[in-house]
């Protein structure tokens, strides 16, 4: 009777225990965690390889293999770039990487930035970005997302199919432009500016659909750029532009994250992790030179006084976006002088 009792005793608990595991084990299932990464780039591009990667990587470290992140670039979930911020405001992506100038007058504050010869390295206004937006538009613009980054490339310049020297050289041109500001530049220079999204951009080089393309040197490798034109322009000083970007993640996933996930999130995420961004984009323009350097090509460097007069002729593009933020209520050139007051003070 003894053994008996042993015996339904040990079966009981037995029992016990595996009922306890099966009231659990949704409660722990729960914990797991799978983002979805959108973002319109190849995957062996710099900046999936260098920073999205690597952003990734880093949280599924830190979460103790808690957070999964699936990685879908070239727009693998389907849509076009300009459409990626919707993706994550609807939840369609849990987290995407994004140029902000794809959605022209969404967000007009960040063109601050982008307007030409104001840029000085991608380290010093990454920063002053991501100041800005914790002080101008986290709470506005971008209200409708959880942001994790913002950054700028390394400077934008020309690369055409026939050398650009001066101003004048771009008459007649078609020139994929990187942002409404350098569209705008390139429309008083003469040019015909062509909107299309970076990796469209080498069949429209190899069609003739455009002349030449306005992109920093750390993308030219992957577009194959330096195969499809010969010549490159950039400018001593301040660039000729620079374009915003954002990795944004949808705000009721990152809210239905327990704490030490939101945590994880937020440790790889802020100030830090855009001035990294930024710079690595930025680190990636030397090799990437070298590359077109190594192929003969023509490497075109505006001097001081030559950069000066491009900047002169720029200078209405200020005037008119100033006007253009008075009439949505804000103080264009109180963000300008804040800008060139942070850029100058991080510029090393």
């Amino acid at each position: 009777m003894t053994d008996r009792r042993k015996l339904l005793g040990f079966v009981g608990a037995a029992a016990l225990a595996a009922l306890a595991t099966g009231l659990t084990a949704p409660a722990a299932l729960a914990q797991e965690v799978t983002l979805k990464l959108h973002q319109f780039l190849p995957a062996q591009a710099n900046v999936p390889k260098q920073v999205l990667d690597v952003w990734a990587d880093n949280v599924e470290q830190d979460s103790g293999g808690r957070i999964k992140v699936e990685r879908y670039p070239s727009m693998q979930l389907g849509g076009k770039p300009p459409e990626l911020m919707d993706q994550v405001v609807d939840g369609v992506a849990d987290v995407i990487w994004t140029v902000v100038g794809y959605t022209p007058g969404r967000f007009p504050g960040t063109e601050v930035f982008e307007l030409p010869f104001m840029m000085t390295n991608a380290r010093a206004v990454s920063r002053a970005y991501w100041e800005m937006f914790e002080e101008h538009w986290k709470d506005t613009d971008f209200k409708d997302v959880h942001i994790l980054g913002t950054w700028v490339h390394g400077p934008g310049m020309f690369h055409t199919k026939d050398p650009v020297e001066k101003p004048s050289d771009l008459q007649g041109m078609k020139i994929r432009g990187g942002g409404r500001s350098v569209n705008t530049l390139l429309e008083k220079l003469g040019a015909t500016p062509v909107g299309m999204p970076v990796p469209a951009v080498p069949e429209g080089l190899s069609k003739g659909v455009i002349d030449g393309t306005t992109i920093p040197w750390e993308v030219t490798p992957a577009l194959k750029i330096p195969e499809l034109v010969q010549n490159h322009t950039e400018f001593t000083g301040r660039a000729l532009y620079v374009l915003t970007f954002v990795l944004a993640m949808n705000k009721d996933k990152y809210e239905s994250l327990p704490d030490d996930l939101k945590k994880v999130i937020d440790d790889n995420s802020g100030l830090e992790f855009s001035v990294f961004a930024g710079g690595t984009q930025a680190d990636a323009d030397g090799p990437a030179r070298e590359t077109a350097l190594d192929m003969g090509n023509n490497i075109i460097t505006i001097d001081e006084a030559g950069t000066a007069e491009w900047r002169e002729l720029a200078q209405p593009i200020y005037d008119e976006w100033i006007a253009e933020m008075d009439a949505k209520g804000i103080d264009g050139q109180a963000l300008i002088d804040e800008a060139r007051m942070l850029i100058d003070k991080y510029t090393e």
